[in-house]
């Protein structure tokens, strides 16, 4: 990209200096120059306020003005105009110093010369000014989107981090209360703990799943959970045939389902059932997970814990939304709700 803009720059900037060495000589011959005069004055004033300008489009790319970008456009432009006039006149006596008649036409179209010579070279003086701060500035905000980036990526990570301790501990301690007393069970809770964490490595945070493939995975984190609690613990999943592959998050349904066990068995004694649906509203994927508490041993507030602000936050750093995650308690039962937009 930025040889094709520089190839451009260099064919529109060889295309006006031609334009203006072809007004330069009939405005020069005109006025009473020979055709011979006329291309000596018209090529060497253009030739060198051409070198000019290249020297200050060349002096920004490694200087850039700050406070003072304004006085030194003027003293660039004034500086340099002195120069190329001083130096074209001395030039065009050299060559011509015996035809008084033209000489006599240099020296009173001056001012004239002077004037065009500082309004261009202010002119590029003032583009390569803006041409260089925007990129600068583009240069700039792209390094601070890429630290962001990176900054969001590594919060999305750390919140990854932070849910699978949890869930590993409560796995191990119900292994470790399996190996004597059902030993086929606490092999079977470790096969399944293993695929379980194998996959969670797999996945990453930037790649979207498919509804089908991350009900898989819900599927093998709750086989796990259902030999912890046996029969107290079973599930429902409804989900449209429309809904399976839609993108979401990996991993996003684990936490939330874990935050619905976690307050609806442990204050009870009962079997429960968490209930868990998905469907297409609009170009949204909608998923509620529903589970039942005891309105006498648990305060629905609890169930907005780590696990679901967790969620939340990921939700917002993936989509920059703060509406996409909804919980609710309404008759003993507690509402998870997240809604994740098709982009």
């Amino acid at each position: 990209m930025s040889n094709q803009i520089n190839k451009k720059f260099r064919i529109a900037f060889a295309i006006w200096w031609l334009l203006w060495f072809a007004v330069h000589y009939s405005v020069v011959f005109n006025y009473g120059a020979t055709k011979l005069q006329a291309f000596a004055d018209s090529s060497i004033s253009n030739f060198l306020l051409a070198g000019a300008c290249l020297l200050i489009i060349n002096n920004m790319r490694y200087y850039l003005p700050r406070q003072e970008k304004y006085w030194y456009v003027l003293a660039i432009s004034f500086g340099l105009a002195v120069v190329w006039l001083v130096v074209v006149r001395v030039l065009l006596w050299a060559i011509f110093k015996s035809e008084t008649v033209y000489l006599a036409m240099v020296n009173v179209s001056s001012t004239l010369r002077y004037a065009v010579a500082f309004l261009m070279l202010g002119c590029m003086t003032t583009l390569s000014l803006l041409w260089y701060t925007q990129k600068e500035q583009k240069e700039m905000d792209a390094r601070k989107t890429e630290a962001e980036n990176l900054a969001k990526e590594a919060e999305l990570f750390k919140l990854r981090q932070q849910l699978q301790p949890h869930f590993l501990f409560n796995s191990l301690n119900s292994i470790s209360a399996l190996v004597t007393t059902q030993p086929e069970q606490a092999r079977k809770m470790v096969h399944q703990l293993s695929d379980f964490l194998r996959g969670t490595l797999k996945k990453e945070e930037h790649q979207l799943v498919n509804l089908d493939e991350e009900l898989q995975y819900l599927e093998l984190y709750l086989d796990i959970e259902k030999v912890r609690f046996g029969h107290r613990l079973s599930t429902q999943i409804s989900c449209e045939e429309t809904c399976r592959l839609l993108k979401l998050p990996p991993l996003l349904l684990q936490p939330v389902v874990e935050n619905a066990i976690k307050f609806g068995l442990y204050d009870t004694t009962e079997d429960v059932t968490i209930s868990i649906d998905a469907k297409k509203i609009n170009n949204d994927l909608i998923i509620t997970v529903t589970n039942p508490f005891d309105p006498e041993t648990s305060s629905p507030k609890q169930g907005v814990g780590f696990g679901l602000s967790s969620v939340q936050r990921r939700l917002y750093l993936l989509f920059a939304r703060n509406d996409l995650l909804q919980a609710k308690a309404e008759n003993n039962f507690f509402i998870t709700t997240v809604k994740i937009p098709q982009v």
